[in-house]
């Protein structure tokens, strides 16, 4: 069985602050799929606030084709009490593509090292808790060719349908490309739009995003 993998939504951003013995943190976590994009997103923050102390960070960042990246930073607080934390709690919220920035302002209280794990780990789960998600599953790929006067009423009967039709090319014929979770089905329903004409071709699988 497939094991569920979460984003958050494109374009997301969401912000929590707690306040601990009068310090503030404020915890920003972003949508990042690079990380360019993750040193983006903490340079945003850094320039959101630069009057703050500390801007610790941690982010998971999935590239097709390529290793899973994690980096944590503390940002000058004392060595594995924040950005090591705060991955943690990524880690096991099952999110990737996910970049979180705790920016902390002082409060004149030392929370010592137990204090500021836990700080800097409430945080980033607090925020957490708000993030829209999105759930990254796999599906096949297949193509369509039909004629040009049949091809507008095919795509509108398949779309009325719910079959996700992620691509067309227009040549001597439309191809339409079709992700599926069920090609089976899909293969019943071409059919029967078609009069038993149209003939599908596998051509691999995609990993599609859909709300969680």
């Amino acid at each position: 069985m497939e094991t569920a993998r979460f984003r958050p939504a494109r374009g997301s951003v969401t912000t929590h602050e707690l306040e601990i013995r009068r310090s503030r943190f404020i915890c920003t976590l972003s949508r990042v799929d690079s990380e360019e994009e993750a040193r983006a997103a903490i340079a945003a923050v850094r320039a959101e606030f630069p009057d703050a102390r500390h801007h610790c960070s941690a982010y998971i960042v999935e590239v097709p084709g390529a290793q899973t990246t994690e980096r944590s930073s503390d940002d000058g607080e004392p060595s594995g009490t924040a950005g090591r934390p705060m991955l943690d709690v990524l880690r096991g919220s099952g999110l990737t593509n996910a970049a979180a920035v705790v920016t902390r302002y002082f409060g004149g209280v030392k929370l010592g090292t137990g204090g500021l794990v836990r700080a800097y780990s409430d945080s980033v789960a607090e925020a957490l808790e708000g993030v829209p998600r999105v759930r990254v599953v796999t599906r096949a790929l297949l193509t369509l060719a039909l004629s040009h006067t049949e091809a507008g009423r095919v795509r509108a009967e398949l779309e009325a349908r719910g079959e996700d039709v992620v691509a067309v090319e227009y040549g001597r014929e439309a191809v339409f490309t079709l992700a599926t979770a069920d090609p089976d089905g899909l293969a019943q329903t071409v059919a029967a739009l078609t009069s038993g004409t149209g003939e599908l071709r596998r051509a691999g699988t995609r990993e599609i995003e859909v709300r969680a």
